[in-house]
């Protein structure tokens, strides 16, 4: 397992957008922009039922996320590592998502039921 350092973990703590990249059938790259967070041990995002990233996770847990600094684009990291998905804590999480983010709770009129993506890094990039 690979770890954050500080100025990493700060990028995906700060109200930065991620790039998620997970593997289709067909083998090609399927990439998201979604909001990001870090426990100080997994990358965590979060999805719901009925799309692509739990649909292609489930099938092939390998994931890549890139986060770069709305402020200073020479400021970036890029993670790689395994997905674990979970339905507990998911709907919390998007909260608190939403928060950091939009500033209020997070509005889904068709409340589909969340997914929390726990990832765990294997690999980090620029290395320390």
């Amino acid at each position: 397992m690979a770890t954050l350092n500080e100025k990493q973990a700060k990028l995906l703590l700060d109200p930065n957008l991620a790039v998620v990249a997970t593997i289709r059938p067909d083998g090609t790259a399927q990439l998201t922009p979604t909001w990001v967070d870090w426990d100080g041990e997994h990358v965590l995002i979060n999805t719901a039922e009925g799309r692509y990233k739990p649909k292609y996770l489930r099938r092939d847990p390998r994931v890549s996320v890139f986060v770069l600094d709305r402020d200073d684009p020479f400021n970036w990291v890029s993670i790689t590592g395994t997905a674990e998905l979970t339905h507990e804590g998911a709907e919390e999480h998007i909260h608190k998502l939403s928060h950091k983010y939009n500033g209020r709770d997070f509005d889904s009129p068709k409340n589909p039921q969340r997914i929390l993506v726990k990832i765990t890094p294997e690999r980090v990039n620029p290395e320390d």
